[in-house]
């Protein structure tokens, strides 16, 4: 699965999942470029190998044609797009005004989608692809974070669009992840008994890692997955256990 010679931006790539997947391109032997708001806390690195940082708002269409073209001037080509940035703050419907809720979709699935507009031509060129970074949230009720989830159908709907509009020069395909064990996972589910806690909900019995994220992406955009376009893979541990299976169980017990 070299890279070697390829030409990868990461969106969302300065920390958490996205630096996970920085760092498997890097291995791979590709350029990667990350890109977000802010800088990174420290430099992504891999394999005595450090991403490239470029700043840029991701909502603004400008900057975001901007950005790609300045890439593409730097290095020649591009090769692969991840679109990975992305997220939300927990908040239920109705306690927040619709234009916060559109907000959520704005960056989780219009963003995305003006990202692959902006780099189509280079992708075509090198016969390059997509990779959408997903979640089970897409697929299944969300409370507290509804607009995230319909924004993630939304992207693996879209997904599935652009893989047949763009063959068979672009091949376009989406990760949907569950939980991953991330530097913000405590803010989320507590100390480390509390992260144990939910990971036994799952049944792998774990959280996953960012850099088996960054594999799985890296196989995608690898030519060993040369005829997968389309495709939502799951990346979840097995998903979640049936909460009647658990009170089966606790009614026998009993």
């Amino acid at each position: 699965m070299e890279l070697d010679g390829r030409v990868a931006v990461v969106t969302g790539g300065t920390r958490g999942v996205g630096a996970g997947i920085a760092r498997a391109f890097l291995a791979a032997g590709a350029k990667v470029v990350v890109c977000a708001r802010r800088p990174p806390d420290r430099p992504v690195e891999s394999a005595g190998r450090t991403a490239v940082f470029r700043p840029v708002d991701l909502r603004d269409q400008a900057a975001v044609h901007d950005f790609f073209a300045d890439v593409v001037a730097t290095y020649g080509r591009l090769d692969v797009l991840v679109n990975n940035a992305g997220g939300t703050p927990y908040r239920l419907l109705g306690e927040g005004e619709a234009e916060r809720h559109a907000r959520v979709v704005a960056l989780n699935l219009t963003a995305p989608m003006h990202a692959s507009l902006a780099a189509y031509e280079y992708l075509r060129t090198s016969r390059g692809s997509v990779v959408m970074i997903g979640s089970v949230s897409g697929s299944r009720p969300s409370p507290g974070t509804a607009a995230y989830g319909a924004a993630k159908a939304g992207l693996r709907n879209l997904a599935g669009s652009m893989a047949v509009e763009w063959a068979p020069e672009v091949r376009v395909n989406t990760l949907v992840l569950g939980m991953v064990r991330t530097e913000l996972s405590h803010l989320h589910y507590g100390d480390e008994a509390g992260i144990a806690a939910v990971g036994r909900t799952v049944p792998a019995g774990r959280l996953a890692e960012p850099s088996e994220i960054g594999d799985a992406v890296v196989f995608l955009a690898s030519e060993r997955a040369g005829y997968v376009s389309g495709a939502s893979l799951l990346i979840h541990g097995g998903g979640e256990r049936p909460a009647f299976l658990d009170a089966a169980t606790a009614n026998k017990e009993s």
